[in-house]
């Protein structure tokens, strides 16, 4: 999948690929001054906020940074069928905005198309799952405290500017749930400065920053998205391995029993026995193959000519397409599908990331996106979805015939 935002942060960090997600700090500036305000704007994320049923900790306010009790701007509202629902007091986070607070709203990829297919072309590129948070912020306010986060980080600022301070790692590779806290600040200065419309950084796991507007002047702002890169580690293999071990009666078994003592050379051989069946590479590959798509539109017939709409995959990671002998292999989403060979470039096509108008194309290859559909791998494109690719992924037409 080509999108505009991929290529953007390759070129502004000096990368080649994806290879140097997590290896240290990086910042550029995107070459492309209308991508910013085409992912998301500060009056866009506002919207957002007040079309959706909300609750804390995804919608979050601070304060001179301070968070918020949610009282302060929720509402619990009774629907006509008596449901209490949570939504955003709209007037109160613009008091909040307005007297130099900040706002931030979780996982907008789950509600705003663009950051939705932005999300996925990095899931694409990195062969990790990806989601984005926004954090719009009013003013001279503070920002968060010096603090780590447990997966990579690329920062892009969408508009306004804000100070940033980065250092290096105090414990290598910390996670969420570790062996030990990670709770001493490193006193290596990597990097502090100001980002500003159009900048992108990255920050490993575990390296220390904070963000701040102070200082900055009361009539300014700043929006700046994180999407964070979710990379799989040792300890998640492991989990996997502990998952895969169930299988088999000699782990389900009670360690102590009236049979007799514990066999420990048993259980240890039988654990390596698994562990070399399922490597951490063909860990990895069974994670992409198996990770079946976040969200999934289905074809109604009744809505319309397939034959007159736009298709594209969905997976949250690049499909495999495998040519064996006289069959097309496709594995992905959690899904194993055969085609035959002619449907190689058809299929090709249609899993290529970009959407596909299917008008005018070989009524097999509307066959084709039909079974793809039904199978979770590609869906239809509607007026709201088309949003996130317009302008940033390139449509493709399929002219060959199959």
């Amino acid at each position: 999948m080509e999108h505009r935002l991929v290529s953007g942060i390759e070129k502004a960090l000096g990368w080649n690929g994806p290879g140097s997600v997590g290896t240290g700090f990086a910042r550029g500036t995107l070459d492309d001054p209308k991508l910013p305000p085409r992912l998301m704007t500060p009056y866009k994320i506002l919207e957002t906020i007040q079309r959706r049923h909300l609750a804390s900790p995804q919608l979050r306010c601070y304060a001179e940074g301070i968070e918020l009790h949610p009282s302060v701007y929720l509402n619990t509202t009774i629907n006509r069928r008596r449901q209490a629902v949570s939504q955003a007091d709209m007037a109160a986070l613009g008091v909040i905005l307005n007297n130099g607070g900040t706002i931030v709203l979780d996982s907008v990829d789950s509600f705003d198309p663009v950051m939705e297919v932005a999300c996925r072309a990095l899931g694409w590129w990195s062969g990790e799952l990806v989601s984005v948070n926004c954090y719009l912020a009013v003013g001279d306010t503070d920002g968060f405290h010096l603090h780590w986060d447990d997966h990579d980080v690329i920062a892009v600022q969408l508009s306004g500017e804000k100070s940033w301070e980065v250092r290096g790692p105090s414990r290598l590779s910390p996670m969420y749930r570790d062996a030990e806290q990670n709770v001493k600040p490193s006193e290596d200065l990597v990097w502090a400065g100001t980002m500003k419309a159009g900048d992108v950084m990255h920050i490993p796991r575990g390296w220390w920053h904070t963000a701040t507007r102070l200082g900055s002047g009361s009539q300014g702002h700043s929006l700046h998205a994180t999407f964070g890169i979710t990379k799989r580690s040792g300890v998640t293999w492991a989990n996997f391995l502990s998952d895969a071990a169930r299988s088999d009666e000699i782990f389900r078994a009670d360690l102590e029993s009236s049979r007799g003592p514990i066999d420990d050379e048993r259980l240890v051989s039988t654990l390596t026995t698994l562990a070399r069946a399922n490597p951490p590479s063909s860990y990895l590959h069974q994670l992409r193959a198996s990770t079946p798509p976040q969200r999934h539109m289905p074809l109604i017939d009744s809505f319309g000519d397939l034959q007159e709409m736009t298709v594209v995959a969905v997976t949250e990671f690049p499909p495999e397409v495998a040519l064996i002998e006289n069959t097309v292999q496709i594995a992905s989403g959690g899904k194993k599908l055969t085609f035959h060979a002619r449907a190689e470039a058809g299929l090709r096509t249609l899993l290529s990331g970009h959407p596909v108008k299917l008008n005018g194309c070989d009524t097999n290859l509307t066959t084709l996106a039909s079974h793809l559909i039904k199978e979770g791998l590609c869906a239809p494109l509607t007026e709201g979805s088309s949003l996130g690719y317009t302008g940033l992924v390139p449509t493709l037409n399929f002219s060959s015939k199959l």
